[in-house]
């Protein structure tokens, strides 16, 4: 096996591999990170790489294996973390000068229960400032690069998760959720990625922004990202939000279909502006549907309109809590955050409250709608990849902190907590990948699964990848 194949063999495959003793956990860590040191820093998918832990893991994990005693659905499988999420080992900076260094001292239960099935970290994946935005940067570690197109945006605060799926550094990446930063990163690198139902996956510390952060996988496969989910789905004491059921059989349902599914196709949301390329594989991708065995119907979506205000009002104003911060560092923050700071002093209590109204409302008007169908069928994000240190694209509107414009499909699933998926569904022109995402009923994670899955076996795309060199 290649230093690349490696690098882009499924988890689901390592694991078998690894527990058969046909590879070692050292071959296939060091390998992979060979592969990272040959690319990095060229696409810059590391806030910290953490090669000699991995190998020492490694070097463990092997041991273990020798010995003959029991070991986890994971055992040897690299894996890697994004930057705000809490690590006992390695720094965790949210991509901001203001944390450089920060070593939280403990981990958060998602890292806990990767590592006790046997995965070992290689390190923690960049991320925007806070993760405030949908692009690729940060004042901390500079542009992280599509590796479909390098100075090209890899999308949203778990940019470096999906840059590293797309490039090839191992199968299993960390992401996180709080307006479509699982699903956007996951469309403009060309890979999978599943933001589950809210609470499906422990969060710790519980985020701050009124319940919209998700934690779950991306990958190069939906198998690997069932694998994933079954690992780190379930209850845990330190997140109060956390659902009571533990993980379904992801994996072991995973072949179901989607035959007899009522599937409802939205081009727009009912608002959304969308660049024709993007538009015409989209709606491609979704009839694909009906020939699995799916009742498919384009539909009016009488909810989505409503939506443009809430992000607009919600998003700066949660971001406030770093207004205490600008005295000392506005001028090594990113200038697009601190506008967005700004317009959030603009928010009263009261609109605040007001607008929580609203959004009750509208988060039942979703799930209502979802009474009559199984899945929605919508492109995952608006525009294919563009230049990395622009905000918006040069032929969209331009704004000083406004990236949602081209992102209005995936935040009203951060709102009303339902899975949602970013399944990549074809490339543009200019050789760019498009996701297409599929949206599930609230709890119903295994059925977005199964539709991904049954998408990729109709229209695979994980033997794809981009010339890196």
């Amino acid at each position: 096996m290649t230093q690349e194949d490696l690098g882009y063999t499924p988890a689901t495959r390592l694991a078998d591999l690894i527990r058969t003793k046909q590879l070692s956990p050292v071959d296939a860590v060091g390998g992979i990170l060979e592969r990272i040191a040959a690319l990095e820093p060229k696409i810059n998918a590391f806030a910290h790489l953490a090669a000699e832990p991995a190998m020492a893991a490694a070097r463990a994990a092997e041991a273990a294996l020798m010995q003959g005693g029991p070991i986890g659905p994971l055992h040897g499988v690299p894996v890697t973390i994004k930057d705000l999420a809490i690590t006992s080992d390695m720094p965790t900076q949210f991509g901001t000068l203001m944390q450089k260094g920060n070593q939280p001292g403990e981990d958060t239960p998602m890292v806990t229960r990767l590592k006790a099935a046997g995965a070992i970290v290689l390190g923690k994946t960049t991320t925007p400032e806070y993760g405030w935005k949908g692009v690729s940067q940060s004042p901390l570690t500079g542009i992280t690069h599509n590796p479909w197109k390098h100075g090209y945006n890899a999308g949203a605060s778990s940019a470096g998760a999906g840059a590293a799926a797309a490039a090839g550094y191992g199968p299993l990446h960390q992401g996180s959720d709080g307006a479509g930063s699982i699903r956007m990163p996951s469309h403009f690198c060309g890979v999978f990625g599943l933001k589950p139902s809210f609470g499906r996956i422990p969060s710790y510390p519980v985020s701050a922004g009124d319940y919209t952060s998700h934690n779950g996988p991306m990958t190069r496969t939906v198998a690997d990202a069932a694998l994933f989910m079954s690992v780190t789905a379930g209850p845990h004491p330190a997140d109060h939000t956390t659902l009571e059921a533990g993980p379904a059989d992801y994996r072991g349902r995973l072949a179901e279909g989607v035959r007899g599914k009522r599937i409802a196709f939205s081009p727009d949301l009912g608002h959304a502006r969308v660049d024709p390329e993007v538009a015409v594989l989209v709606a491609a991708a979704a009839q694909r549907f009906s020939e699995l065995g799916a009742t498919v119907e384009e539909v009016k979506i009488p909810w989505g309109p409503l939506g443009p205000e809430l992000i607009r009002l919600f998003w700066p104003a949660h971001l406030t809590r770093l207004n205490a911060k600008l005295p000392e560092w506005e001028s090594r923050m990113d200038p697009g955050l601190v506008a967005c700071i700004r317009e959030g002093d603009k928010v009263t209590i009261e609109a605040y409250q007001l607008a929580r109204e609203r959004k009750y409302a509208y988060v039942a008007a979703i799930h209502r709608w979802f009474e009559n169908w199984d899945l929605l069928l919508t492109p995952a994000v608006s525009v294919a990849a563009f230049p990395a240190d622009r905000l918006n694209p040069a032929h969209w509107p331009q704004h000083a902190w406004d990236w949602v414009q081209w992102a209005e499909f995936s935040y009203p699933f951060n709102m009303s907590w339902n899975p949602a998926a970013s399944v990549p569904c074809g490339f543009t022109a200019e050789g760019l990948p498009v996701g297409l995402q599929v949206v599930g009923r609230r709890f119903d994670d295994l059925s977005v699964l199964q539709a991904a899955a049954a998408f990729e076996q109709t229209q695979p795309w994980a033997d794809r990848r981009p010339a890196l060199g």
